[in-house]
């Protein structure tokens, strides 16, 4: 039976020496012998696991769900996966608005205009992407006219809102209230 030392078979699978103890220590990748003095030796069967726990990795796999995965009789459960695929079509949902985002930044230096450092819309689009619905982003302008309230002004200046527009967020926010929707590009959106 072929055997490895811990350094060999972390170059058959691209990874670090301490990836592996680290593997050990989660009971991923325990070794399957030691020798004399004392290293680690692992075999064709580990080589193999190694392996499936890199395809799990790179399918999105936390290291606790691959642990339940291998210790359930190695095959994902339908739920586990679905709940993968879902995160993954959030992530996908994430970083085409990122796409969009910088792809208008670049039309704009094309064009030889310089992109804003943040407008309103972007600011918005920003919150949006980072996952804040109105209610949060609502919680969020009460929380900084509570606090800081000449910097919300300049902050909202700074977007580029009108001043009158500024006044009224203000206010809705010193009350908890919320603002009454506009149209923006973005559609209906509070400020």
């Amino acid at each position: 039976m072929k055997t490895y030392s811990i350094s060999q078979i972390a170059r058959a699978c691209g990874l670090s020496r301490s990836a592996l103890l680290y593997y050990d220590r989660l009971g991923l990748l325990p070794a399957s012998g030691r020798t004399g003095s004392g290293y680690r030796l692992y075999t064709d069967k580990d080589l193999a696991r190694l392996k499936r726990i890199g395809h799990f990795r790179e399918a999105g796999l936390s290291l606790k769900e691959i642990r339940a995965v291998l210790s359930s009789g190695g095959k994902p459960g339908t739920k586990l996966l679905e709940k993968r695929m879902r995160e993954t079509g959030e992530n996908i949902l994430g970083l085409k608005q990122q796409q969009r985002l910088l792809a208008g930044m670049l039309r704009q230096v094309a064009a030889g205009k310089r992109p804003p450092c943040v407008d309103k819309r972007m600011w918005i689009e920003m919150l949006e992407a980072a996952g804040m619905d109105q209610d949060a982003m609502d919680r969020w302008h009460s929380e900084f006219e509570l606090r800081a309230p000449e910097g919300h002004q300049e902050f909202l200046l700074s977007l580029g809102i009108p001043p009158d527009e500024a006044a009224r967020i203000r206010e809705f926010s010193r009350r908890g209230q919320v603002p009454l929707p506009h149209k923006t590009a973005l559609g209906t959106v509070r400020a």
